[in-house]
Formats: structure tokens, sequence, C-alpha cells
């Protein structure tokens, strides 16, 4: 067996000292300073005690990385972007990569902790700048949920196997959006891989309400999660901050016996995949319908945790072949439920499709992993946990 073309023969350098590549870098970079970026850093990051000088200039140290993730960097060498053609004209203070994974492997996890605290403080100040959050608007939703970045080899701390069943590294973040801006990541977290999705999320989910407030907003704030986050903790952070609560629930033997209580003609249907508007009679004819009704939540636990507030149902009815066998109708309808508890005070036709909006973070984590987060570059757990919280910040 042998190859079926030549080696590459010639590849391209940018090295022109009298060009500049990513010029955009230049408003980002004043835009980070004037909102005070490496005075957060410098004031509360503080490696006192590192090795060979990884913690002094924490606050250039942090801005080269996040001006490398800007310019397309998602990898500790692919820093030295930076130092590329003309950019060492525009930019002073920029280090090496092998400094800046240096500067990365000296964190502790009260190091990360300090520069988790920087970037939420910073995060309020684009807001501010900017306008990249309204504060005007009338609803303002916060997202949280997590994902495995699979990894490769067994090297990297804490790297394990959790539920998608391969090895890796599992992060939390947290969004803030309105109807009218995209999704901005206000609080992030690294876990192990086996982590369960919603451990931690009440701890992250309180310091990103803060965060939210901080930034000037003071319109309701609604928090959607989907069932791995589904807790009294989660409420309870929720309530502690005057934000309402829209969480999607498993479909277990509690939550069937309420679906199964509600009245046939409690139904209505909704707009939904192939509906069709009759206008003669004023209703969506859909495959997919929604009711709700009053529900007790959190009842195992002590009764001061038990929760009442609404239980949103929609199904969808099941169209598989494996439920019409083929020459049959249907005798009866057959359904899949998908359930939210929430103490939201929009009406169920707008309740029910606001949470359905959750599905923004997908296009988050694709954002991410598209950019800065294609790799956890580094073998050690803290230093990977500083690299997601400067990627989110980029």
């Amino acid at each position: 067996m042998k190859v079926s073309h030549r080696p590459a023969e010639l590849f391209a350098v940018f090295d022109d000292p009298d060009l500049i590549a990513h010029a955009g870098l230049i408003p980002t970079i004043r835009l980070a300073v004037r909102c005070g970026l490496p005075a957060l850093v410098a004031e509360k990051v503080k490696l006192t005690g590192a090795k060979n000088g990884a913690g002094t200039a924490a606050d250039a140290k942090a801005l080269s990385i996040v001006g490398g993730m800007v310019a397309g960097a998602d990898s500790i060498d692919d820093l030295d972007v930076l130092r590329h053609g003309g950019l060492p004209r525009l930019f002073g203070g920029v280090r090496a990569p092998s400094t800046l994974g240096t500067f990365l492997r000296a964190f502790t996890w009260g190091h990360v902790r300090q520069l988790e605290s920087a970037m939420r403080a910073f995060t309020c100040r684009p807001a501010a700048h900017t306008g990249l959050v309204p504060t005007g608007d009338e609803v303002v939703f916060v997202d949280i949920d997590s994902k495995v970045k699979p990894v490769y080899g067994p090297a990297k701390q804490g790297a394990s196997f959790g539920y998608t069943k391969r090895r890796g590294l599992h992060f939390q973040i947290v969004t803030v959006k309105t109807s009218t801006c995209a999704p901005v990541i206000v609080a992030t977290r690294l876990r192990k891989g086996s982590a369960n999705s919603g451990k931690g999320a009440a701890s992250l989910l309180r310091e990103a309400l803060a965060t939210v407030r901080a930034m000037g907003i003071t319109a309701q704030i609604i928090v959607r999660a989907d069932s791995a986050h589904f807790s009294h903790k989660v409420v309870a952070a929720c309530r502690a901050h005057g934000a309402r609560f829209s969480l999607a629930v498993a479909v277990k033997k509690k939550i069937r016996q309420a679906i199964a209580a509600i009245a046939d003609d409690a139904w209505t249907p909704i707009q939904y995949t192939t509906s069709v508007w009759d206008a003669e009679e004023k209703r969506w004819i859909s495959d997919a319908e929604i009711a709700e009704a009053p529900f007790t939540a959190f009842t195992s636990e002590k009764k001061v945790l038990h929760t009442t507030a609404r239980l949103i149902v929609r199904r969808v009815k099941r169209l598989n072949p494996a439920s019409v066998p083929e020459g049959q109708s249907e005798l009866f309808s057959v359904w899949r439920h998908h359930v939210i508890f929430t103490d939201s005070s929009f009406v169920l036709a707008d309740a029910e499709p606001m949470h359905r909006g959750h599905a923004c973070l997908e296009q988050v984590f694709a954002d991410l992993e598209d950019s800065a987060l294609a790799h956890l570059p580094s073998g050690k757990f803290t230093a990977n946990a500083a690299w997601l919280t400067l990627a989110a910040t980029s």
C-alpha cells in the first residue's frame, strides 16, 4: 500500500513585517483596555509563589491569550499568531506561547476562581459601554447548560467517562440574552468528565445572576434549563435573585400521573412542525398540543423545599410507522410528552415556546468549539479551567 499523491512541498507563512493579518484586533484590544480587563486581572489574580516568574505580569499575559483567541488561536502554540507580520508594531507586551503556557500551568483552583471573578466583573463593563445586553427589554433570559468536551488520551487531569461514554472534561456555561440580542456568556465552570450535568449548577447560577444584576438589568429574569438542572437548589438560587424559572422535567411516575389527570378538553393545538392555521375556526390544526396544571415538586425533600408552580406539557403525536402499522388507521393517539416546570407569569401560549428558546445554547457551544475551545490544550486541569474562562471572554 502507498499514498497516491506526493506530500506538500509549498506552504504559506505570514511573516512580512509590513503586513497586518488581524487589524480587527485594534478596536477589540482597545475596548478590552478601556473596560479595564488588564486592571481587573492585575487586581484580582495573584499567582504568588509561582516558579520561574510565571505569576508576573498576569494582566499582560491574560490579554495576550484573549487577543490570540480572538485572532483564531485554539491552542497554546497558536497564540504565537500575535507575533506574526506587523502585529508586534501595533501591540506591546505580547508574550511568547511558552511563557503563556507556563502562566496557565501555574494556576491553582483558587487562582481560577480569582480569574473567574475578574472576568465576571469585566463582562459588566462592555455591557455598559456598548449596549451588549439591552437593559430596557421587558424580559431577560438566563440559560444554563453543560457539555462534555472530548479529549484523547488519559494524560489530561480530570478526563474521564460520563454519560456520553467518551473520555472528556465536562464544562458548564451560563448565558444572558434578550429578544433583541445574541447570548452573552456570563459564567463558566470546568468539571471532571464524569461529573453529573447538574453538579454545581446552583452555585454557578448564583454567580451568573449576580453578574446580570450588576450589568444594570432590572427587568424580569427567567432562568431556563434542561431536566438535568431540575432541583430545589436551582429554584432557590433563582428566587434568591428575584428571578423566575422555566425548567424541563423528566417524565417519571409522578409526572405521568399529573399528565393523566389533565382533562381531554384542556389541550390546545399549537403552531409546530407541519401545523396549518384554520382561518375559519381561528385555530391551529397540529400534531402538537399544550396544556397546564398545578404541580408541587420536590415532595421527597423537607416541607420547606416543596415548590408549587405550573406544569406545562407539550404533547406531540407519534407518527412513526411502528406506532401506526402500514395499512391501519390509529385506534387511539400515541403521544410523546415534553414537560416544563415554571413560575413564569406568561400565558400558556407564550410560556411554552419561550422555553424552547433555551436551544440557543447549542449555537453558543458550536461557536465555542469552532474557535478557542476547539481544544482544551493543557494536561493540567486548572490550566484548562483558566483557558475556558478566557475563551468565554473572547
